[in-house]
């Protein structure tokens, strides 16, 4: 199976990462053999897994979407280009993959018209998470001893600690990151975080099953919720907890999901970070009709009162989330360069809007390679995708903040081996 994809890939000149592999090859294992959709020609299977690697027009898009099978799974190699968001507009996103460094430059992305249980109920049952939770020390305790007798029902291991807090004082996302941390160093075994009002109805194996670093559900597609947070036993894992906990610490006012939001997008432009996003049934609330069949509930109304929506996150920013992909002002990848130097650089890749998919897929890949194979003297490098003049400006406007050296360049525009090395001689 692997060589066939790796021969498959080869022939479309598809450039994943080992760790996107990885993620293919678990795909392929469940719903069977890789199909390569070429051209905008869509043609949906009974089951397998569908890789479109040129975004559809609408209407082809909304006829594919409604002849897809339950037992079907969509892979979009290029999931970073906001010309494939329609598509996945379509359909429940399952997850993503960040940029594995040069060897794979893209943000792969999977998903289906609805959860792909079919191939998981054929998978032997895997050992559940520790669940681990918080609450205020010296408060009722009543929430923590109800958890307690719900975890002991299941025969789940858990941790529940008291946190201490100034007299009115909410626990914070400093005191909840440092329990995450101190728990996930402690343990190195999946944990699952919930808060203590949680519900929970059975046993929450779905996270383990899908072998990712990391699961979270998205509020409205686009907010990330804290009150169900899944963790792996990675590395990017825990680069994911220590970039949210020092977040968390600079900015004590901001609202928990924004931030974990922006580590989240810090950590997958530096590493292949695997991300799943939980369906509803993991983050149901209280009296809604989606909570008779979910596997945790929140002691929440049903409205985003409690999760957001934040006024300062930008518009922008949501339409990615939506597409589960970096945005414009997020970097959509960081290489480092095998010297050690203060300098870095930030290149502008423009009028991404305006280029077929593998044009801009061979331009990233381009530079890439070049900064790979010649730095330029340069410690550091960062990638945007820009579709309009604002978000170059933007781009610009952060990088001069950040003292970077820039470069614009154009999809399709000449990527030439010594790019770097030319532009730091400049």
């Amino acid at each position: 199976m692997q060589t066939d994809i790796r021969r498959l890939l080869q022939s479309n000149g598809i450039k994943l990462g080992p760790a996107q592999r990885r993620r293919l090859e678990w795909l392929a294992e469940r719903y069977g053999t890789p199909v390569m959709q070429t051209g905008t020609e869509l043609s949906a299977v009974d089951r397998g897994v569908i890789i479109v690697a040129e975004p559809p027009s609408g209407a082809r898009a909304e006829l594919f979407c409604r002849t897809l099978h339950a037992g079907c799974v969509v892979a979009i190699p290029f999931g970073e280009n906001p010309a494939f968001d329609f598509l996945k507009s379509k359909l429940t996103e399952f997850g993503t993959v960040g940029p594995c460094g040069a060897d794979g430059p893209h943000e792969f992305w999977w998903g289906s018209v609805e959860w792909p249980t079919r191939g998981l109920n054929g998978m032997s049952s895997p050992a559940p998470p520790r669940i681990i939770s918080c609450y205020r020390q010296g408060i009722d305790e009543a929430p923590a001893r109800r958890l307690r007798k719900m975890l002991e029902r299941f025969q789940l291991d858990f941790d529940i600690q008291p946190i201490a807090t100034e007299a009115g004082d909410r626990i914070g996302c400093v005191e909840k990151t440092d329990l995450m941390l101190r728990m996930w160093r402690q343990h190195r075994q999946p944990l699952l975080f919930v808060e203590i009002d949680a519900v929970l109805r059975r046993s929450p194996l779905l996270p383990v099953s899908l072998e990712c670093d990391v699961a979270v559900h998205k509020w409205n597609r686009w907010e990330m919720s804290a009150r169900t947070l899944y963790l792996g036993t990675s590395d990017a894992t825990e680069a994911l907890l220590q970039s949210w906990q020092q977040l968390a610490a600079m900015y004590p006012a901001v609202w928990e999901g924004y931030l974990l939001d922006q580590a989240w997008s810090l950590v997958s432009s530096q590493m292949p970070l695997d991300t799943v996003w939980l369906p509803r049934s993991y983050h149901a609330l209280t009296g809604e009709f989606a909570a008779r069949q979910a596997t945790i509930i929140h002691n929440l109304p049903a409205t985003t009162g409690d999760l957001g929506p934040d006024p300062d996150f930008a518009a922008d920013l949501r339409v990615a989330r939506r597409a589960g992909r970096t945005g414009a002002r997020d970097s959509l990848i960081v290489l480092r360069s095998p010297i050690i130097s203060n300098k870095s650089v930030a290149v502008i890749l423009r009028d991404v809007e305006s280029r077929d998919a593998r044009s801009v897929a061979a331009t990233i890949e381009a530079l890439t390679s070049a900064f790979a194979r010649d730095c330029g003297g340069y410690g550091h490098l960062e990638l945007s995708l820009c579709s309009w003049q604002d978000d170059v400006r933007i781009a610009r406007e952060a990088a001069a903040l950040a003292q970077c050296r820039v470069l614009e360049i154009a999809v399709g525009q000449t990527v030439t081996p010594d790019i770097f090395c030319s532009l730091a001689q400049r």
